[in-house]
């Protein structure tokens, strides 16, 4: 799948379930919500890493298959924040990590 595509048809799914739970799209709501989706990932981590209280241990293949999940809330919120607030986010990828464009030069 193309990331454009991609990108709107997350953030389609994601309008539609803040339209479904009764939710107030904002920028605030963005921000907040993308810092518990990391917290959820760097939780999941913790538990891949065997960092947390061993009640909590999973198999490594389900704490794994865990953080892949947490994870990809974390990059499918980008898409979305980047979308609301416009920001060509394939653009912006590609700027700083591929031709190194946005990269201070030494």
């Amino acid at each position: 799948m193309e990331f454009k595509n991609l990108q709107t048809q997350i953030t389609k799914i994601f309008l539609a379930n803040l339209k479904r739970d009764k939710i107030k799209i904002s920028e605030d709501y963005l921000m907040l919500k993308i810092n518990e989706e990391l917290g959820e990932f760097m939780q999941a981590y913790l538990v891949h890493k065997k960092k947390c209280r061993p009640e909590k241990y999973l198999y490594s293949t389900q704490s794994k298959k865990e953080m892949a999940k947490e994870l990809s809330d974390v990059v499918g919120l980008a898409f979305v924040i980047s979308k609301i607030l416009k920001i060509d986010l394939e653009e912006a990828l590609t700027k700083k990590w591929i031709t190194r464009e946005w990269v201070k030069k030494k």
